[in-house]
């Protein structure tokens, strides 16, 4: 073929993208016909994540998106054929942009710890009326009898399983492993219902083609409502136990082939395993929501503005003699990290000096001076320039702790401007649960494929939740930022602990690298658990003047 035909041929294949309807309505068509995101991404091969995206205002591409766009016409066609059930059109929006999980239980059960009483009535997250109490910082009506909007209870489906991927960075991708029920999500308010601000409508708008990938999703927060997440991971499916042994069967039992094969599809398993430990959970995960410009990339290949206080710090000057130093290495320091303050909803801006503990975010601050270099790193890790800077929650939190009356180790610092949202402590916590039981058997059972497997989905789900092309069912680099930030304070943690027990503290790198002087044994426990440290090295330094540090 020659150059000229090969350029026909090419014009020939060419065709227009397969229009789309809104995003409202593609929702509208897959709920009145009574079908889970599940059942709709089994057939399209694809993960319910992804069909909750595509109603959110990303649209897909390729063959998918034909595929999509039949089922859509066709779903169409067969509710036009039921007399006396017309098509209407509804969105994920509410007054203030959320989504309820298990609408149909009141929010009086969700504990008097969470429930307080407003000064002045503000707007309900469910109808937009004044209501006088608030629960976990978001304000609604107490009694559903009281909400002007009452969201109908959805149908219940059975789960449908996905199939995984053969390769997780495909765009749109499934989550492999076995079945997993799409979890149930209520209705919002439909366009133009009384008690719905104007705002909304920019919020929730159909993104343009110009908009970036990760960018084209509506902001959707999340409410609360009265359910508690249950920390029992109890009756769930063994799903890193079934795809442990599917690998190993389908590799004959080379244990070699099936740990690799295993590590590439660790990010859609981690997905898999994330939507099935939430089934039940109190607040629904919002997937893509909008993000301030502080979170956003500067430049293709540089990063944020949001610094996460990374520790590379050693001892300047040791004491006299020689000291024989141990490398310790804190096992699963990610894995740990995943219990930690994450933002539910929105993040809002606000301004000034006050911090409430009941919501997460990233902050403006200027640090406080840190005068204890000499025998412990600063927390906010090492940085040379002054003046404020961004900083996350658990480093914010550290600091505040730090110049308490419990360590007074510092003054408080000056918080200038925020961007936050209502927050709960344990939004991954069944998630984390899962894979901490699943590492610690596998320890137990010397078996180093799950082992792996394991680690490689909770480092990969950090590492990838942020502008990555490897995760595109979820983008959070807030939360990104929080989790390693929670690992660093973490790693901060056990270094003054040291220091507390008569340990000279050495070294603090990272996430999980201390080293220590002294009989360490009598302060942390050895083994390979989450709780537990284990030797990376030993060596020798100093001499008998007052020494250089390592």
């Amino acid at each position: 073929m020659t150059g000229f035909e090969a350029i026909d041929a090419l014009l020939a294949a060419a065709k227009e993208e397969v229009p789309l309807p809104s995003v409202e309505e593609r929702r509208a068509l897959r709920e009145q016909l009574n079908l889970s995101r599940a059942q709709v991404a089994q057939v399209l091969g694809v993960s319910p994540s992804t069909v909750g995206g595509w109603e959110s205002g990303r649209d897909p591409g390729g063959e998918v998106r034909e595929k999509y766009a039949y089922f859509l016409e066709g779903a169409r066609t067969k509710l036009a054929e039921r007399a006396g059930e017309p098509v209407e059109a509804v969105t994920d929006a509410t007054p203030d942009g959320a989504v309820e999980e298990g609408a149909d239980v009141s929010a009086a059960d969700s504990g008097a710890e969470d429930v307080e009483s407003l000064p002045a009535p503000r707007p309900c997250v469910l109808c937009g009326g004044p209501a006088r109490h608030q629960v976990a910082g978001f304000p609604q009506h107490l009694d559903p009898t009281d909400c002007g909007t009452a969201p109908a209870a959805r149908p219940s489906h059975a789960a449908e399983p996905r199939q995984a991927a053969a390769d997780p960075a495909a765009p749109g991708h499934p989550a492999g492993g076995a079945a997993v029920p799409e979890p149930p999500v209520a209705r919002g308010v439909a366009p133009g219902q009384p008690g719905k601000p104007a705002a909304q409508t920019e919020e929730t708008r159909r993104p343009t083609r110009g908009d970036r990938p990760r960018r084209l999703a509506q902001q959707v927060p999340v409410r609360p409502v009265g359910r508690r997440v249950q920390t029992a991971v109890s009756g769930s499916p063994d799903l890193i136990g079934q795809a442990v042994a599917a690998a190993l069967a389908r590799h004959d039992g080379d244990v070699d082939a099936a740990t690799a094969a295993l590590v590439k599809r660790a990010i859609p398993d981690a997905m898999a395993l994330l939507d099935e430990t939430r089934k039940g959970g109190r607040y629904d995960i919002v997937a893509h929501p909008w993000i301030p410009d502080v979170l956003r990339k500067q430049s293709a290949r540089g990063a944020d503005q949001i610094w996460e206080a990374r520790p590379k710090w050693f001892r300047a000057h040791l004491p006299p003699g020689v000291h024989e130093v141990t490398a310790l290495d804190i096992n699963g320091a990610y894995l740990s990290a995943l219990k930690t303050h994450l933002p539910i909803g929105r993040l809002e801006h606000s301004t000034g000096f006050g911090h409430d503990r009941r919501r997460a975010g990233v902050h403006l601050i200027t640090p406080p001076v840190w005068e204890h270099e000499d025998v412990l790193p600063n927390p906010i890790g090492n940085r040379d320039e002054p003046g404020p800077l961004w900083v996350t929650e658990p480093t914010l939190r550290l600091l505040l702790r730090l110049s308490g009356p419990t360590y007074g180790l510092c003054d408080p610092p000056e918080i200038h401007e925020s961007f936050t949202s209502g927050a709960t402590e344990g939004l991954l916590e069944k998630f984390r649960v899962a894979l901490k039981d699943a590492r610690d058997g596998a320890i137990a059972a010397g078996d180093e494929v799950t082992l792996e497997y394991v680690k490689a989905m909770y480092s990969k789900f950090v590492s990838t939740m942020g502008e990555s092309n490897y995760n595109r069912e979820l983008y959070r680099p807030d939360w990104m930022h929080l989790i390693r930030s929670q690992a660093f304070a973490n790693l901060w943690m056990k270094a003054y602990k040291a220091h507390a027990e008569g340990l000279t503290v050495v070294r603090a790198m990272g996430t999980d690298e201390l080293h220590v002087s002294g009989d360490w044994r009598t302060v942390f426990p050895e083994g390979r658990g989450v709780s537990e440290v284990k030797v990376k090295d030993v060596y020798t330094v100093g001499s008998g003047a007052e020494s250089d540090g390592p």
